[in-house]
């Protein structure tokens, strides 16, 4: 089999460059290790940022999000018993929009079936070869029997863990990353949110954050160690920390019920930034990975497919390789200011075990001027909505 473009990894980048690029009369095949299920029943955070929604709107994906999507003027930011809000529209004439990664995933997938574009799942045993020549191919099992892809290029959409980065030589890839020393334990329950609007809650025993994913499904973490198993957490013990870790007027309003989901993430900074190797090209957490302060992920391969499509589009349409070319560079220029605003907000919020007094007060007094800080709260509230491409 041959196409232009091969794409490792069934997620929202993938799909959503698939998408991009069938709009442009450009064909690709996705190619995905998990099920479609699986795929689909991944909980991630569901902020999309002013330029993430234009994108799905461009992509011909946005009726749903429009329609059902909840537009987010501001959030909160609590400390020391009292709440601070960020008033995102007054400070950037700009807002976010909630609305879950699962329904923009589903979005994609409803694109990319309207269209007849292939998506293969469980695929398996994916090699990347040639990636420096001119006729790179991919060769994967897929239902027990081997197939080889010949393209033009391969983008690797494939997360962290997948075979597209590590395709690449160890002697000419470079890597920066943090490991944070605690995760984040979230449920998801039938239950009225706690606030119409997210809340981030700083708090001696340790972070919290309040969002949502509709008026009736509430999404809620709470900061714990790293070697914690989610089996020790009853449902009961969940929503005991999380009401000691906010504010009264929010903890004893806060409607509790059953889970319907719960799992622990660890928290990690990392960027790798040999975006390009030949005709690879690494896109979303196959390239770098935002700790989930601040809700960037998603936002942040939308910037990428963003980046790279107009390159492809340019490469097949005017036989222009400039926007192939300085890809890495433009989407590394917006990736490490990311980057930084998510270490920032983390930083922040969270309490990090033995950490200094000293870093302590400093911590404290940071939120304390953000609190009474116009510009604090602009420079924040800029990067919240998102900075531009």
């Amino acid at each position: 089999m041959r196409v232009p473009v091969a794409i490792i990894g069934g997620g929202p980048s993938g799909l959503l460059l698939a998408q991009i690029l069938h709009l442009a009369g450009i064909e690709s095949i996705v190619l995905e290790r998990r099920s479609r299920d699986h795929v689909l029943g991944r909980i991630r955070a569901g902020v999309l940022e002013s330029g993430t929604q234009q994108i799905l709107r461009q992509a011909g994906i946005g009726t749903r999000m429009d329609a059902q999507g909840l537009v987010h003027d501001g959030f909160a930011i609590s400390h020391s018993g009292t709440i601070n809000r960020i008033d995102l529209r007054n400070l950037t004439e700009r807002t976010v929009l909630v609305y879950g990664q699962t329904e923009v995933t589903k979005d994609l997938y409803h694109a990319r079936d309207s269209s007849g574009g292939i998506v293969l799942h469980g695929v398996e045993d994916v090699a990347l070869h040639d990636l420096t020549g001119d006729t790179p191919f991919v060769t994967f099992c897929h239902d027990g029997e081997a197939q080889r892809i010949e393209c033009d290029f391969v983008i690797g959409c494939d997360g962290f863990h997948g075979p597209s980065r590590q395709s690449i030589p160890a002697d000419h890839r470079r890597e920066f990353e943090q490991v944070y020393p605690f995760g984040w334990l979230g449920i998801l329950s039938e239950t009225t949110p706690a606030s119409d609007e997210l809340i981030y809650a700083a708090h001696d025993d340790g972070f919290a954050l309040c969002s949502l994913r509709s008026h009736k499904l509430s999404r809620y973490y709470i900061q714990c160690r790293t070697d914690e198993r989610v089996e020790d957490w009853s449902d009961a013990r969940f929503w005991d920390t999380l009401r000691m870790r906010l504010p009264a007027s929010v903890a004893d309003r806060m409607e509790t019920g059953p889970s319907i989901e719960k799992s622990i993430a660890p928290l990690r900074s990392h960027v790798c930034e040999t975006m390009r190797y030949g005709r690879l090209f690494l896109a979303g957490d196959a390239a770098h990975i935002v700790p989930p302060t601040g809700a960037k992920g998603l936002n942040l391969a939308a910037a990428d497919i963003h980046y790279l499509s107009e390159g492809l589009i340019a490469w097949y349409g005017q036989n222009d390789p400039s926007g192939l070319r300085t890809y890495a560079e433009r989407a590394l220029a917006r990736v490490w200011k990311v980057e930084r605003f998510s270490w920032w907000m983390t930083s922040l919020l969270h309490r990090f075990p033995d950490r200094p007094v000293f870093e302590q007060r400093m911590q404290r007094a940071e939120l304390d001027y953000l609190a009474g800080s116009v510009a604090a709260q602009m420079a924040l509230a800029e990067n919240y909505v998102g900075l531009p491409y």
